[in-house]
């Protein structure tokens, strides 16, 4: 009952430094009238709420009709030009958050991706339009500009590495477009990856303040009123908040911001070089470890900065700048936070030796050149472009680390319908094999009315066979 009794005075003591607006190691005591219980987190939401935006985006998207007279033999002449695509207009809806006084605003990419048209409405109605100037579909994060805009207010983003499990938080956006809306809980999971998005870089904040659609892009504050993350999903299976939400960590927001002040096009994140899976427990007892920890590298590109490093094949990483690291995501999480043009101090566990070594952090290395190769339109395949498999190569079609050959760049639009993607390596054309980008033009020319392409797709050897 002691404890109980404790912990009550506690809780009772954080809702009242929310009420005064204190930092929650304010004096602990008990509330002393109904009005500061009655608060709770109103202070708190006047002052974050007016720097979290409703966005509108505008999408146009040409939407062809076909006639019903196409299929026709008599009438597929005549009506071949009348399926002229016609514009459809789609609208987006979500939330941002306002960054600095001159209007930079920070929201998902999800949210303003292809928008041709984009409309930023504030707390106090006033409307600017923005436009965007840094996006990353994988890490779901995009970067605008408002126009005209000048001492807007803003949130201060904090350092998400110190965000605890159990912190309160609340979620600020615009839920279903009924308006800017509040809820609250708490942090119920830090380092939540893979479980929140399918591309790989998922690296989140979990809370149980529900998050629901229109959400996306709002704010996840802490009882300071520091931006601790991005509200982005939600894992549910009817499609509202079953108390599963996800935010993006301020840290790497914080790195979206500094490169779009920058001037960089599309967000750059350091190159690992390296593949690896997660230390279980058989992994850890093969490996003679006491306890599973870390990520063990099973793959390395030679041209690695981690191989460049000492580092080796079998080797586990068990943190990146003093911060834990138990999953590729979180490898990824922390070398974008980390930035270009720097070093890392990477810990590493090999046999009984534990060690921290300097990794520099770079982007993929175009070396040895792509040589790239675009067919003409004299070309059995005018459009198709192929060059030289590369680390920049490999991070671009997602090739495996020990790819090498002749990559498909692009496939142009005739290689595209007879089935070739990019990614494709290319292993021969009409039984002759193919050993530089400078070979297709050559092969191509001297092929005659049929053709026939031996391919190394995602590791499966495919032939494709063409007429000309």
């Amino acid at each position: 009952m002691i404890r109980t009794a404790s912990f009550a005075r506690f809780a009772l003591s954080l809702v009242l430094a929310l009420a005064v607006g204190l930092p929650a190691q304010a004096e602990t005591r008990v509330p002393q009238s109904q009005t500061e219980i009655s608060l709770g987190f109103a202070p708190l939401v006047n002052q974050a709420a007016p720097a979290v935006v409703n966005i509108y985006a505008k999408i146009v998207r040409q939407q062809h009709q076909r006639s019903p007279f196409m299929n026709d033999p008599f009438f597929e002449d005549f009506f071949r030009n009348f399926s002229n695509p016609r514009p459809r207009v789609e609208s987006s809806l979500g939330s941002g958050v306002i960054l600095s006084q001159d209007g930079i605003i920070v929201s998902n990419y999800h949210v303003v991706a292809m928008a041709t048209e984009i409309r930023v409405v504030t707390t106090d109605k006033r409307e600017y339009e923005a436009r965007v100037v840094l996006a990353d579909q994988a890490s779901d994060l995009a970067i605008l500009q408002l126009e005209d805009a000048a001492d807007l207010p803003f949130l201060t983003l904090r350092n998400s590495d110190e965000v605890e499990v159990g912190e309160l938080a609340l979620a600020i956006g615009n839920p279903f477009g009924v308006g800017q809306t509040v809820s609250s809980g708490i942090v119920s999971g830090l380092a939540r990856s893979g479980t929140a998005s399918g591309e790989g870089f998922g690296y989140y904040i979990q809370t149980d303040a529900p998050i629901n659609p229109g959400n996306s892009g709002g704010a996840l504050i802490d009882v300071n009123g520091d931006l601790i993350g991005i509200n982005t999903r939600i894992l549910s299976r009817s499609g509202g908040s079953n108390g599963i939400g996800f935010a993006i960590p301020a840290n790497l927001v914080r790195e979206f911001v500094k490169q779009a002040q920058a001037g960089s096009e599309g967000f750059q994140r350091p190159w690992a070089g390296m593949a690896g899976q997660p230390v279980d427990a058989d992994l850890a007892a093969s490996l003679g470890m006491d306890l599973p920890e870390g990520m063990v590298i099973s793959e390395l590109h030679p041209q690695s900065p981690f191989a460049k490093a000492g580092f080796e094949v079998g080797d586990v990483i068990t943190d990146v700048d003093g911060q834990v690291v138990n999953s590729p995501s979180e490898m990824v999480f922390r070398m974008s936070v980390a930035g270009l043009d720097g070093t890392s101090m990477v810990t590493r566990l090999r046999g009984d030796i534990r060690e921290t070594l300097v990794v520099e952090m770079f982007t993929a290395p175009n070396d040895p050149p792509t040589r790239s190769v675009v067919m003409n339109e004299n070309s059995v395949l005018p459009g198709l472009t192929v060059g030289l498999i590369n680390p920049v190569a490999i991070v671009r079609l997602q090739l495996p680390l020990s790819a090498t050959g002749v990559a498909v760049l692009d496939p142009g639009p005739y290689a595209a319908r007879a089935g070739i993607k990019a990614g494709d390596i290319l292993l021969a054309i009409n039984g002759k094999e193919v050993t530089s980008s400078e070979d297709v033009p050559a092969l191509l020319e001297q092929a005659g009315r049929r053709l026939r392409f031996d391919l190394n797709r995602r590791g499966q050897r495919v032939s494709l066979h063409m007429r000309r």
